[in-house]
């Protein structure tokens, strides 16, 4: 009887988790995060501190209050990215016993950190250059504070929603479908159709095919890694349930935790560029003296910069056939240019001339971007975003367009660097507040999507040979899409690549998993579309309630 009723007691009680899930972390290393958390927010508003005071720019109490609030929802964003994205990361060496969950999980987020800092913040300005034209030239605008707290909150609001659940969903495609939210908004409110107020559609198809290409690549690719290990290695412990608590063998251990620390540095070299992409935004609306320019830019490379840009201006004007546009209609010229990606004609041509001769001559009698006066500095930046973007739809990648000779490309892509740098930088300090935020993230909140990776995508448990698979085609994957400047999502590629692992070792798939992530994956971008439209929308008419 007692013997029963200690069976029922037992039966009654929730078992203790596998793999050390359940355990909580340290309380050291919950003193260290949350000294850290304040580290990193103090290290931030000193930073913006001095970087403004350098330039003379004082912020108003609503403007500061403002920019601190929109730093905290970005810096979330990056948070709850942590746990949710990188918990991909550690789920398949917790469940081969690879590594203890507590010790994996201070791993990924320490990989995650170094990954950010490691980035180039490539895939950061791919992500800003989705927006409408109009948007990123007039980003300290009412309609440019109203778009950075609607794409902020939609994508947050998203990501929370699925963790909640324990869906795999993609901050990736959450913070992308909040952007495409706001550009059809704005085109919608503008009234008009094209213009600078849409989106740029050839980037849009671009990134989204990033998106789509890449899990199946995660799952074909960990597929045939599956099926090759199988063909060429015979050890069958590879591919069968490990027994119990034990670790595998030490070799397979290696890659296992080389696998994850690869996923986790690739996870913050990519995504970690969208935290910075936002930050840039909020910091060129709210400080524009400040962040605008590169202003760290040394005097010494102002002779190089207005030699390259008069060497291309030439080119301008050769191309423009004698055709001249003068200064204020060249601006709206150039935009135009941009958005309908007609950029061949000679009255663009001249239009560059025009803004190329009038950025050099600003640029030289300054001497250097770090003295360029504080009422300058958004129209310069304005001036020299829109020559950039216009001449790498003449020159991309290769592909030599708009009848330039390759000589031609040449010049025109020396003038195209030196752009770049005086407009497209990111502050270290930036990089290490969003590195410890992913970083951070990942220590919190991951249990749930861990359990659904480790335990509900295949029919049975891990083996050493899928966890392998899917780590090495996922890190690959990722890796390769930041060195080309594209926003993949991580939670997409892995945990494909797990499904791909799982088919590869004779395992069915777990039907209801998998139709939760096919309707996230397929249901995030509309959602997040609909939910950053309609707070743009509402934000906008509150702006404009206010008289603002």
């Amino acid at each position: 009887m007692a013997t029963n009723a200690l069976a029922a007691g037992e039966s009654a009680s929730p078992a203790r988790s596998p793999h050390g899930i359940d355990r909580p972390l340290h309380p050291s290393v919950r003193l260290a995060f949350l000294a850290a958390s304040i580290a990193g927010l103090v290290y931030a508003g000193y930073s913006i501190f001095i970087d403004t005071q350098q330039v003379g720019e004082t912020l108003a109490t609503g403007v500061f209050l403002f920019l601190g609030l929109a730093l905290l929802i970005a810096l979330g964003f990056e948070f709850v990215n942590g746990f949710h994205d990188t918990a991909n990361a550690v789920a398949t060496v917790i469940y081969t016993n690879a590594m203890s969950a507590p010790v994996a999980v201070i791993w990924s987020g320490v990989w995650n950190f170094i990954g950010v800092m490691a980035s180039t913040g490539a895939v950061a300005y791919s992500i800003i250059t989705l927006l409408p034209v109009d948007l990123i030239l007039n980003i300290g605008s009412a309609a440019g504070y109203a778009m950075i707290f609607a794409l902020l909150l939609a994508a947050v609001g998203w990501n929370l929603a699925t963790w909640y659940f324990g869906i795999p969903n993609s901050s990736s495609h959450a913070l992308i479908g909040s952007i495409l939210g706001v550009g059809v908004a704005n085109e919608l409110l503008s009234g008009t159709t094209g213009g600078t107020s849409g989106l740029d559609m050839g980037q849009v198809e671009t990134v989204l095919s990033a998106l789509l290409i890449s899990p199946l690549i995660g799952f074909g690719g960990a597929l045939i890694c599956m099926l090759a290990m199988k063909a060429f290695a015979r050890d069958p412990k590879l591919f069968r349930e490990p027994e119990g608590d034990a670790p595998p063998p030490r070799g397979i251990r290696a890659l296992l935790v080389f696998g994850a620390t690869g996923v986790s540095f690739a996870h913050g070299a990519n995504d970690g560029q969208k935290g910075m992409g936002l930050i840039m935004l909020i910091l060129i609306g709210c400080a524009p003296t400040a962040y605008a320019l590169n202003r760290t830019v040394p005097e010494s490379a102002t002779p190089a910069f207005v030699q390259s840009a008069t060497q291309a201006a030439n080119v301008f004007r050769m191309k423009a056939g004698g055709e001249q546009v003068a200064m204020p209609q060249s601006r709206a010229v150039l935009a135009d240019a941009l958005q309908a990606k007609q950029v061949d004609s000679p009255r663009v041509f001249a239009a560059l001339d025009t803004v190329s001769r009038d950025v050099t001559q600003r640029i030289a009698s300054y001497g250097s971007l770090g003295k360029v006066p504080s009422a300058a500095t958004p129209n310069l930046r304005n001036d020299m975003y829109l020559v950039l973007d216009t001449t790498k739809l003449m020159v991309k990648g290769d592909h030599v367009g708009a009848g330039l000779s390759a000589a031609d490309a040449t010049v025109v892509r020396s003038y195209q660097g030196k752009l770049e740098t005086g407009t497209r930088y990111i502050p270290t300090w930036v990089k290490v507040t969003v590195a410890l935020a992913l970083g951070l993230g990942t220590m919190v909140g991951w249990r749930r999507i861990v359990v659904t990776v480790g335990e509900k995508i295949g029919s049975s448990h891990f083996s050493y040979g899928m966890g392998a698979s899917a780590q090495i085609m996922a890190a690959g994957t990722i890796l390769l899409a930041a060195f080309k400047g594209l926003p993949v999502s991580t939670t997409h590629i892995l945990t494909s690549g797990v499904a791909g692992a799982a088919v590869g070792n004779g395992q069915s798939l777990q039907r209801r998993t998998i139709i939760n992530m096919v309707l996230a994956w397929f249901m995030t971008l509309p959602v997040a579309m609909a939910l950053s439209g309609g707070l743009y929308w509402l934000l906008l008419a509150i702006v404009h309630a206010t008289g603002h």
